[in-house]
């Protein structure tokens, strides 16, 4: 009981604690009479007038003070009823905690109206804030367009300024002293001026009347111009008729003017381009080649109406407005249906000008290379379509070389890498994927093979495929006349070569097919007289077969050999011995020499990379191919290595003879003195005709 009493007694000192309103709030003073209406507006006023009189930190004090009288007079009560405790002290406390919850929404009130107070207080500084910026950006606003205003000032120019007057010197020595003034001039620009100005006036008034006098004259003379070409006119069909009277001089003469001048007349329509083949292959002719003919071929009246602008592949918007005209001019007419314009762009594409430029490359045997070069305006490349037309007494029956002259080969790397499968325009890959039209080797059956030589000839000069850029525009570039001067001559060489060597070529492969080896002229005179080694079969192998073999990866790995190479094979015989080669010739023979890899077949079999007699052997035919080339034996280097072959594998068996295990069945034919020489053994594969005998190199 001692307990309770002592909390009791500090209760009853706590139950003083009560907000009193400080001293300066006034109290408000009721009038008899007064509304409660009016009372509950007084009383608000006052405690708005309170909360602001009052200390805000106090009040926070009071507050908490409240929350602890609370928690402890909630306390004190749990206590009394676990003590059973009743009667007026429990109710005392209980009185005392509301006494506390009355204040605690006193002091909330007067929060609530601090608060509100602060946000009017704000929301008043920030409507000042406002109306300031707002006045700021009136006067920014201003100063800028009183700013404009002075640049258009500082920057207005007079019509005057635009005139271009003479200098200050010229005009005081020129102009007369009534307009010049010098005395009012000198030290008066504004004066000075409007003197230069006068004196600009004078001048442009006397060039009128030159202007108007020079126009006089150009009248008289245009009459006098046009009654001479009324006479020209007049002398053409004169002059028609004079020609078509010596036709029959000229025909005896074999002078064809006529035929010239109507070539001339018609290469007008040609592309540009064409025009420049035709153009450096006509004075080439003239020049320096009387076996070369130049001649125009097509249609020339549908060249005066080939249309470029119809060239040019339309997008599809262009498309449907040129077909909404057609229907409106032909209502009847059904308009085309997508796919069958998108054929007719791609035809567009690869459409080739309606005239073509021929060239015909005769040789002394009576062959003749006939070129017929293409123009295609839309991809701006030269294609060049190839026929071969050998002499009568040319011999072109051979079986392993029937395609030595086909168009798709007989041209073939004229310039290293030069196959004409690919356009040598890198725009165009971009146009033929624009209408979906695959790669350009589809269409070159029907267009022909664009060359490079073929530009080049055209005067036509694009970027290399890995330098140029798909924005580049490579489709306008201007064909030039010195780019085909410059290649005009050696091209036109080449040509001739190409075509003598495949011919020639074809005579060797003929022969061979029958083991004949055809070495005659002073190149007999490099292999002895009696050679014992026979051809029995040359027949035509293809790449893969040669891919196989062991020994010839390394050669196509460096590049020695390649996928368009010609490949035979070769074999030859003497006794139980046999000797294969695979004889690589390139398409620019004999430019390239041909590569000979041989295998020996006798009792073992035997290569360059397990014998090094072998290897010696194929060095020989090889390497040492200069001395096979005697005066204008170079075309017939193909049969000179073959007959070397033979002579080196007589050699290669007689000097192996001297071995016991060889077999007695391969005499000795040769003068060999030495049969090996050296750590490596080598044999004696050098002939020496002076002496008739064989050696070490």
């Amino acid at each position: 009981m001692s307990t309770v009493k002592e909390i009791t007694v500090d209760k009853k000192k706590k139950r003083l604690l009560k907000t009193e309103p400080p001293p300066d709030v006034k109290k408000v003073k009721l009038v008899d009479g007064t509304s409660s209406k009016d009372l509950e507006v007084a009383l608000f006023h006052a405690e708005e007038e309170e909360a602001e009189a009052r200390d805000a930190e106090r009040d926070v004090q009071l507050f908490k003070a409240s929350c602890s009288e609370i928690r402890d007079a909630m306390k004190d009560v749990q206590a009394m009823k676990k003590q059973k405790v009743t009667g007026e002290e429990l109710e005392g406390r209980k009185v005392d905690v509301s006494l506390q919850f009355m204040s605690l929404k006193k002091l909330n009130r007067l929060a609530h109206f601090r608060c509100r107070k602060a946000r009017e207080a704000t929301n008043d500084a920030k409507q000042r804030i406002q109306q300031y910026h707002l006045q700021l950006q009136n006067l920014l606003y201003e100063a800028m367009h009183l700013q404009k205003e002075i640049t258009k000032c500082l920057e207005f120019k007079s019509k005057d300024e635009e005139i271009e007057l003479v200098g200050v010197d010229e005009f005081y020595r020129d102009a007369p002293d009534d307009i010049k003034r010098q005395k009012l001039t000198k030290d008066d620009p504004h004066q000075l001026m409007l003197s230069r100005l006068e004196w600009e006036l004078e001048q442009r008034k006397e060039l009128a009347g030159k202007l108007k006098d020079a126009q006089t004259s150009k009248e008289k003379i245009s009459q006098e111009i046009r009654s001479k070409e009324d006479y020209l006119d007049t002398l053409q069909p004169k002059l028609s008729s004079i020609l078509e009277a010596t036709r029959p001089v000229q025909n005896y003469l074999k002078m064809p003017y006529d035929e010239i001048r109507e070539q001339h007349q018609t290469a007008r329509h040609l592309p540009m381009p064409l025009y420049v083949l035709y153009m450096q292959a006509g004075a080439y002719q003239q020049a320096c080649d009387q076996f070369l003919k130049v001649t125009i071929d097509g249609d020339v009246n549908a060249a005066k109406s080939f249309d470029l602008g119809a060239l040019e592949p339309d997008d599809d918007s262009d498309s449907d407005q040129e077909g909404e005209e057609q229907e409106k001019r032909n209502s009847k007419r059904r308009r085309k249906t997508v796919e069958a314009r998108l054929s007719d762009k791609k035809q567009k594409v690869i459409r080739k000008h309606p005239l073509s430029v021929v060239l015909e490359i005769n040789c002394k045997d009576g062959s003749v290379l006939h070129l017929t070069f293409y123009f295609l305006h839309a991809l701006n490349i030269i294609t060049v379509g190839v026929k071969v037309i050998p002499g009568k007494e040319v011999v072109t029956n051979s079986v392993t070389g029937g395609d030595l002259l086909s168009p798709q080969s007989v041209l073939d790397e004229l310039y290293p890498d030069d196959h004409g499968d690919t356009t040598p325009n890198p725009a165009n890959q971009y146009e033929l994927a624009r209408y979906g039209m695959g790669d350009f080797g589809q269409y070159v059956a029907q267009v022909g093979r664009p060359y490079m030589w073929a530009q080049w000839l055209g005067g036509l000069q694009f970027l290399d495929h890995v330098e140029a850029e798909p924005s580049s525009s490579l489709s306008s570039i201007r064909p030039k006349t010195s780019i085909s001067a410059t290649y005009m001559q050696q091209t036109i060489k080449r040509l001739r070569q190409r075509l003598k060597a495949r011919l020639g070529l074809l005579q060797q492969l003929a022969s061979l097919e029958r083991g004949i080896v055809p070495c005659t002229g002073p190149v007999m005179k490099k292999f002895p007289v009696k050679i014992i080694s026979q051809l029995v079969s040359w027949k035509r192998v293809t790449y893969d077969d040669v891919s196989i073999l062991p020994y010839a990866s390394t050669l196509i790995n460096t590049g020695f050999i390649k996928r368009n190479d010609l490949v035979f094979m070769a074999v030859l015989e003497r006794g139980s011995a046999k000797l294969t080669a695979h004889v690589i010739v390139s398409v620019d023979y004999p430019e390239v020499v041909p590569l000979f890899m041989t295998s020996i077949s006798w009792h073992t079999q035997r290569t360059a990379a397990t014998d090094i007699h072998v290897k010696e052997m194929e060095e020989e035919v090889n390497i040492h191919y200069e001395e096979l080339v005697v005066d204008k034996s170079h075309d017939q280097l193909l049969s000179n290595q073959l007959q070397r072959l033979l002579v080196c594998f007589d050699v290669y068996l007689e000097t192996e003879v001297l071995d016991v295990s060889a077999p007695v069945e391969i005499p000795k034919e040769k003068v060999i003195p030495r049969a090996s020489r050296g750590p490596g053994r080598s044999k004696p594969y050098k002939y020496i005709p002076e002496l008739a005998i064989f050696t070490q190199r």
